[in-house]
């Protein structure tokens, strides 16, 4: 009964995968950007995490057997704040520096909104909706931020985008003052 159980859930996933693709999302609109690193960045948060698991899993462990307990407090402080650093800081500044690299990120025309897709502290997809006019560029060049949508940093690479003129729309570069200007002439 379980073999076939487990037959019969693979014959329903290969079909499933034969007729369309596991990006297609109708309701988020059309795939306009993939990002290329989104199976790095969900392998490294995801061996952080599981070296931060296994640390704090091991270090009862470690003092009672190298009895780091029985020596001085400024031996236990060291030790503690060493495994304390790589158990929640590293995990920490890694979810921090890529919250907003965009996964995919579709576009409705109709009404002129996008659907972007980040990995969020719990490794899963999280889907933040925004309008084309939420987009604010930032003055100053960041190093993990190519534009907020709304509050939030999100993080693309323009060369990843099949078709430029989506990237263009997405920052609001076919808006330029120059064509306002020439439609206020006429």
């Amino acid at each position: 009964g379980f073999i076939f159980q487990v037959t019969s859930f693979q014959g329903v996933a290969v079909r499933s995968l034969a007729t369309s693709s596991p990006h297609d999302h109708p309701e988020h609109g059309r795939l306009v950007y993939k990002g290329n690193l989104a199976k790095a960045v969900l392998g490294v948060k995801f061996f952080s995490y599981s070296t931060s698991i296994f640390n704090l899993f091991m270090m009862p462990y470690i003092m009672l057997k190298s009895g780091i307990g029985v020596e001085s407090l400024l031996v236990q402080a060291a030790f503690y704040g060493l495994i304390g650093i790589f158990t929640f800081v590293t995990p920490v500044t890694l979810h921090i520096l890529t919250k907003g690299y965009v996964i995919r990120l579709y576009y409705k025309d109709e009404v002129d909104t996008y659907t972007a897709i980040t990995y969020n502290a719990i490794l899963t997809e999280k889907v933040t909706v925004f309008h084309q006019k939420d987009v604010k560029i930032p003055d100053i060049t960041k190093m993990f931020t190519t534009f907020y949508a709304k509050t939030k940093s999100m993080l693309v690479n323009p060369t990843l985008f099949p078709n430029p003129q989506d990237y263009h729309h997405l920052m609001g570069y076919d808006k330029s003052s120059f064509f306002k200007f020439e439609d206020l002439e006429e």
